[in-house]
């Protein structure tokens, strides 16, 4: 019986397997993928690389430049950052849409990672970040309100997190986006353009660079963006609330002013300006307090070759944002070649100062740090 058994089932094997070989086949037109959903096509996906060398004339013992954001590592080669967007945005009233921006890299992330989200509670992050995440829609209100949910970049500052739909004048960051404000937030908000010059924005959110709130109180933030004339735009930034761990009580309050004049074709001026407190964040119970003050400049020397200038300080008087009571103050200069549409190609000589010894040397601490970032970008 076995053995029938056996002979039967290699007669069934065979049987299937000459079905399968002399069976016909589909045309390549049968055969062919059916077409992808009708949505996505409405999907844009976009994308950016940074990538940098990095050298600073202190020879720093650690192999770190001190109080630097995204540039910290001393001669060294760096993927900063590569950024893929995919996003639908709302079209017009009653339309929904959403954008996602996954960052890597060995730079950017660790710096802008949101605790809670790739940032674990020793304070490390990797070198992975989900940068933003939210959906949009657009109520039938007026000229459209749009609302947001999700995590999306702050809107604090003159200069920004870069990728493929804006980056900054400079390669380096200055110590008012390192140090001054945000980069961050999870929660809601809202815009409303009201007229060309003018728009407004309120945000609920759970705080400063926090992806799961530290605490019971949330952070209300709050923006208004006047165009007086074309060549002149003035944005005031807002933002109050509790950002301590399980501190629900204290608020961290900051105001941010940035203008920003072209004054030509080839040239624009910039300013920002902040302030911040954070109510009995000092050992003896008092606020801390911080303020800073930076000034653009870009000229368009060529149609493939620009100059940025960069002047700033920052006032950190109780070491609540540095680490360390003191004053700083940096100057950067920036010249850019376009080499293709999509390919820049820049270099940031940058001197910094601070009334105290914080900078790192091969030997000891200087007042001084004096740098060299060479930086290639892509967008595409």
């Amino acid at each position: 019986m076995g053995a029938a058994w056996r002979g039967a089932l290699m007669l069934t094997c065979v049987a299937l397997a000459g079905a399968w070989l002399f069976a016909p086949r589909p045309c390549a037109a049968d055969a062919a993928a059916p077409p992808p959903p009708a949505c996505l096509d409405e999907v844009a996906l976009d994308a950016f690389v940074c990538t940098s060398y990095g050298y600073n004339w202190n020879r720093p013992a650690s192999g770190a430049n001190q109080v630097r954001v995204f540039d910290f590592a001393d001669d060294t080669f760096q993927l900063d950052v590569f950024e893929l967007v995919a996003q639908k945005p709302p079209a017009t009233a009653r339309t929904s849409g959403w954008r996602v921006d996954l960052a890597a890299g060995s730079s950017v992330p660790k710096i802008s990672a949101a605790t809670g989200l790739f940032r674990d509670a020793t304070g490390a992050a990797g070198d992975i970040d989900l940068q933003q995440a939210f959906v949009s829609y657009v109520a039938p209100l007026g000229s459209g309100l749009r609302v947001d949910a999700g995590k999306f970049v702050t809107h604090f500052g003159y200069e920004v997190i870069e990728g493929y739909d804006g980056w900054n004048d400079d390669a380096t960051r200055s110590f008012l986006f390192g140090y001054a404000i945000p980069f961050t937030h999870v929660g809601a908000r809202a815009s409303y353009a009201w007229s060309p010059r003018l728009s407004t924005l309120l945000m609920l959110v759970n705080g400063w660079d926090v992806a799961r709130d530290n605490n019971r109180s949330k952070s209300v933030g709050a923006q208004i963006a006047l165009t007086p004339v074309a060549a002149l735009s003035v944005i005031l930034n807002a933002m109050t609330g509790p950002e301590r761990t399980a501190d629900d009580a204290d608020p961290r309050t900051l105001l941010d002013l940035v203008a920003i004049w072209k004054a030509g074709a080839r040239l624009t001026l910039g300013v920002n300006a902040d302030r911040g407190t954070d109510r009995s964040a000092v050992a003896n119970g008092g606020d801390a307090g911080w303020s800073g003050v930076a000034g653009y400049l870009r000229l368009g020397v060529t149609a493939p070759f620009a100059l940025s200038l960069r002047a700033e300080s920052f006032d950190d008087r109780d070491g609540a944002r540095t680490g360390t009571a003191q004053s700083l103050a940096g100057f950067t200069a920036t010249p850019e070649l376009r080499l293709t549409p999509r390919l820049v190609v820049r270099g940031d000589f940058r001197v910094d100062r601070s009334n105290r010894r914080v900078f790192e040397k091969a030997v000891g601490f200087a007042h001084d740090q004096p740098t060299v970032l060479i930086e290639a970008l892509y967008g595409f």
